[in-house]
Order: C-alpha cells, then structure tokens, then sequence
C-alpha cells in the first residue's frame, strides 16, 4: 500500500474518533412505507459506522489510521476487530465493554441504489474519554477526524486536544443533530450533505450551484466547508481558495451505501499529505464514485 506523504516527508497519520457498526443490509425492491411490509431480495452483514468506514477509506489510501472506538464484547464485535485487522487499523484504542452490547444498524437499499437506515447506538455512547490522554494515540499526526454518532462531549474533548496538539480537526457532521457553538468554534473543517448543511442553517441545497451558495454561507462560521450534493458534485469555500464546484462523475448506481464515508476519510488523507482543497476534493470526489458505481 502507497502511503501519502506530508510536505515533510513523511507518511500521513490521522486520528479518527468515531462508531463502529455491525450493519444488516436489506435489500428489496422499495423501501417500506409506515405500516408497509417489503418483501426483500436478500439479507448480508457488513463493516459499518461513519468512524470505522472513513478510518478504512483513509487507511485504504495510504494513511497510518488510530481508531478510538468502542464495542461490546460479542459476535458482532468479533466480526468488527476481525475486519479492522484485515485493513492493518489496529485495535489498541477500541476498548471492549462487557456491560454495552456493539453498535449495529439496518439499513434497507431500495432497486435505484438509494436506502435508509436505522442506528443502535449502543457501546458507541460509551468510549472512555481517557485513551485521549494516551500520548502515543496523536503521536505524529496532523489531523483529527470526528462524527456524530459518539457523544458530543466526547468529540469536544478530543478536539480540545487536538488543538491543543495543533492538529487540524476536521468534523462529518452526520447525522444531522444540534451542536454547541463552544464544540462548532473547535472545527477546521466541516464537511456537510445537503440535509446536514441546511440543519446548520443554509438554504436548501438540490443543485451543485445551490451547494456552492451554501458552502460560501457557511464559511463565515468554519474555515473550511464542504458541501457534498450527492449525483450533482461537491462545493467547497475557504479563505484561501474561494468557492469551488466539482461536478460528480457520471456513473451507473449500484448502492450510495457508505460513499459520504468513502469521500470524507480519502479528503482528509489527502488533506492530512499536504494536499490543496481542490485536489483533494477531486481525488475524494472519484473514489467515491467509483465506490457508487462498484457497491
């Protein structure tokens, strides 16, 4: 595996703080309505959670990964650590709890590739803000990568260190929730879909224009923003670089199931090696698409 290099020369880390999944993908011709049964197609598991799809993504292209996490300590947890190994992230920051079952989720993919999921927290809302005192957990790194399916306590904390420690901290701010200003003032980066840009207070964004307007919004909050308008492209506006448009690469959808995470942890490797923002938008904005095209 080719490691992406800072402009120091040497090979990216990135510290990821965020969930992990056991997710049950349901596939089936539509996706039910209230009070609706779907007879579906077939049933699979799969490697889930925005922190443990982004920290492979990143892995995956190139960059040394450290995972805090947290899972139960049961079969679904076996299948998460067997797969974190498979993509050489180490376990040393996942503590397993015996009293929290693992987190898990169900998502139904419909025939066009689209789908809805439901979470389970579970260990998720209980990671031990002590492993961020662990010296060697930011040894080396540059940036720091959040979500929102842990507390927010939790990621206030880690972005307290983080910046402390001079890294950047970059926040997925998906799900969509209310945040305190106090933990928003912390972020460098956001990176945001239409749903979750418009729950921090853009306009409604169904174009890549629209995303674009509200990128350049948002900017006057974050240093950095990323709007991603799914098969319109991707918008991003910062101090240094202006309002930029990506428009999406034309592919035939398989499953969108897991391409925000893709495109979010490839960003920040990019970012993290000392990449422009618009290189590294462009680089995110393919794999991702592939990724819609190869589910």
């Amino acid at each position: 595996m080719s490691e992406p290099l800072n402009n120091k020369g040497c090979a990216t880390t990135i510290v990821v703080l965020g969930s992990l999944h056991y997710d049950i993908m349901v596939e089936a011709p539509d996706r039910p309505l209230k009070g609706e049964t779907v007879t579906g197609t077939r049933w699979y598991p799969k490697f889930g959670g925005k922190g443990g799809n982004q920290a492979i993504a990143a892995r995956l292209h190139g960059a040394e990964v450290r995972l805090v996490s947290a899972t139960g300590n049961d079969n679904f947890a076996d299948y998460i650590h067997a797969r974190l190994a498979q993509a050489d992230i180490s376990s040393d920051y996942i503590e397993q709890l015996d009293n929290e079952p693992t987190g898990m989720s169900l998502a139904i993919q419909d025939a066009d590739g689209d789908y809805g999921a439901v979470i389970v927290s579970g260990s998720n809302l209980a990671i031990d803000p002590a492993v961020l005192e662990n010296e060697v957990l930011w040894a080396n790194a540059t940036v720091l990568l959040l979500q929102n399916e842990v507390p927010e306590a939790l990621n206030s904390v880690a972005a307290l260190k983080a910046r402390e420690l001079g890294l950047t901290v970059c926040l997925n701010a998906a799900p969509a929730r209310s945040m305190s200003p106090d933990f928003l003032n912390l972020v460098d980066v956001l990176i945001v879909n239409a749903l979750e840009a418009e729950a921090l207070g853009s306009e409604v964004v169904d174009s890549l224009e629209t995303a674009a307007q509200a990128a350049a919004c948002l900017s006057d909050r974050f240093p950095t923003v990323i709007v991603t308008a799914g098969g319109d492209g991707v918008a991003a506006s910062s101090i240094a670089t202006g309002v930029i448009k990506l428009s999406a690469k034309p592919i035939e959808v398989s499953s969108t199931h897991g391409a925000g995470d893709v495109f979010t942890g490839v960003l920040c490797a990019e970012l993290a090696a000392g990449s422009a923002l618009e290189t590294a938008l462009g680089i995110a904005n393919e794999l991702a698409a592939e990724h819609v095209a190869s589910a």
